[in-house]
């Protein structure tokens, strides 16, 4: 039997495509896009794909799953905006680790209005690396970013000036630990350098480095963005964590960062993650007192509001959609 649902008269075979291939705008360390979807006649299957994997840089595969997490939570977005809820199953069969998440039993809903603005967000959402304006982040807007956090199973917890100053001595260490490691240089360059459909393009890296309190990634070649002369003095930052550091909490840090994020866009709020602080053993346990002892770090996010003047960076490119979404159960 098909499904339909009033609001759209799309079978649910082609919501549940879309729904995958709108997730492809999801954010991911180092733009590798780690995911591959397979549309299920009832389901909607995501798995994470090791090629993409951050072999020097994430090498128990923490940072792939939050960046399928990130996928996931669009997915969700993008189906419930098509009318259609779903059940969540995360990581539905322990034998085979790479499924991270299925979709299942999707039935039509009515189309969610606030989903279809989340929607238009992730179209529009992009890094800005830049130096923020000097207008500081509303503490409503701080705390509807953090209860976004919390509503996906994790937290975000905002860090005041002392904390903030800790956080700057671990990113500092922490950039100097990885510029001495060879393999995680090599790999940097691999992703800095691609021609294809994933990676970073020198148009969304700084041309040298910004003035800030706490250092972003040296990416280890200037890029074509100007830093410009601002400061991140007026910029918030904050650490997403939760309770445990096993993988099912690392995809739901994924999806908390999506909910962040998109409202963080929504609301005007340009938001960069931080992640060479918790990539680092050392830095990580820091971060793990700088939280005082509250969970496990999984990401650091600068929260700021960007400079008006100046036009955002590109979005960084995409692959093609038949890369990543395998519909070959329901063609035909």
């Amino acid at each position: 039997m098909s499904h339909q649902t009033p609001a759209t008269h799309r079978p649910l075979t082609t919501a549940l495509a879309e729904a995958a291939a709108m997730a492809g705008h999801a954010p991911s360390v180092h733009n590798t896009q780690p995911w591959r979807w397979r549309v299920l006649p009832d389901a909607l299957e995501l798995r994470m794909v090791r090629d993409r994997q951050l072999a020097a840089t994430d090498p128990s595969g923490e940072l792939v799953t939050l960046s399928c997490g990130a996928a996931l939570h669009h997915a969700r977005l993008a189906l419930a905006a098509e009318g259609w809820t779903a059940d969540v199953q995360r990581l539905p069969e322990p034998g085979t680790p790479e499924l991270l998440a299925r979709l299942a039993d999707p039935r039509p809903a009515g189309v969610d209005p606030d989903a279809m603005r989340m929607v238009q967000c992730m179209q529009v959402r992009h890094t800005d690396r830049r130096p923020v304006s000097d207008e500081p982040v509303s503490a409503d807007n701080l705390a509807a970013i953090a209860a976004a956090t919390t509503a996906e199973g994790a937290r975000l917890e905002i860090l005041d000036r002392d904390q903030v100053l800790e956080l700057a001595a671990a990113a500092s260490h922490a950039a100097n630990v990885e510029a001495e490691d060879t393999a995680l240089r090599a790999e940097l360059d691999y992703w800095t350098s691609r021609a294809g459909g994933t990676g970073l393009t020198p148009q969304v890296l700084l041309d040298q480095p910004a003035q800030t309190t706490v250092p972003g990634r040296d990416f280890g070649r200037p890029g074509a963005l100007p830093a410009g002369p601002g400061h991140d003095q007026a910029a918030s930052y904050g650490v997403l964590y939760g309770d445990d550091d096993e993988p099912l909490s690392w995809l739901r840090a994924g999806e908390a960062l999506s909910a962040a994020w998109l409202l963080a866009t929504r609301l005007g709020v340009s938001m960069v993650p931080l992640s060479g602080v918790v990539e680092v053993a050392g830095t990580r346990q820091i971060l793990r007192q700088v939280l005082a002892g509250l969970g496990h770090p999984y990401l650091v996010l600068r929260l700021g509001v960007a400079d008006p003047e100046h036009a955002g960076p590109p979005h960084t490119p995409r692959l093609p959609r038949e890369q990543v979404v395998d519909t070959s159960a329901v063609d035909g």
